[in-house]
């Protein structure tokens, strides 16, 4: 369900946005991974069980795909324009495993309207991703451009 449309006036650095869980199931993760990152640890039971991490595991990019799926249907935003512009530090932290549950966590820390287009701003947002257990699975920081307030271009 979309929400109240933010603009950039309305955002504060520290806002937080939480979301989930999602839980990831075997048959997902190896969908994902035989047609995109095909690896054995992601499309292989047997073979992941000998492997190093013991058992089969998803695909970091699936992670991602799935953590922006449940923002674009959680609409934090409501139904406002937003362009990512760039993602920083990404990492993949322990891995995620059938029938792990992950929560999201987005927080603002940083804001800053465009000087040459004060029609809209760049959100810095850094994202959390946790398992049930509180590890933490992804982390990255992401740039998200979002307009203005129509009709409020002031600095």
């Amino acid at each position: 369900m979309v929400g109240r449309s933010l603009f950039l006036e309305d955002l504060e650095i520290g806002q937080v946005w939480t979301g989930g869980p999602v839980e990831m199931t075997e048959a997902d993760i190896v969908r994902f991974a035989r047609e995109y990152d095909p690896q054995p640890m992601h499309v292989d039971a047997e073979v992941a069980a000998k492997g190093r991490f013991g058992g089969l595991i998803a695909s970091g990019w699936h992670v991602a795909s799935v953590v922006m799926r449940e923002f674009v249907d959680a609409a934090p935003f409501g139904d406002t324009p937003l362009l990512g512009l760039k993602v920083d530090d990404l990492q993949w932290r322990s891995a995620v495993r059938p029938g792990d549950r992950l929560s999201i966590r987005r927080e603002i820390i940083d804001i800053r309207r465009s000087d040459s287009k004060p029609d809209r701003g760049v959100l810095t947002m850094r994202m959390t991703v946790t398992n049930q257990r509180g590890e933490v699975a992804m982390s990255f920081v992401n740039l998200i451009q979002i307009p203005a307030r129509p009709g409020d271009s002031a600095a």
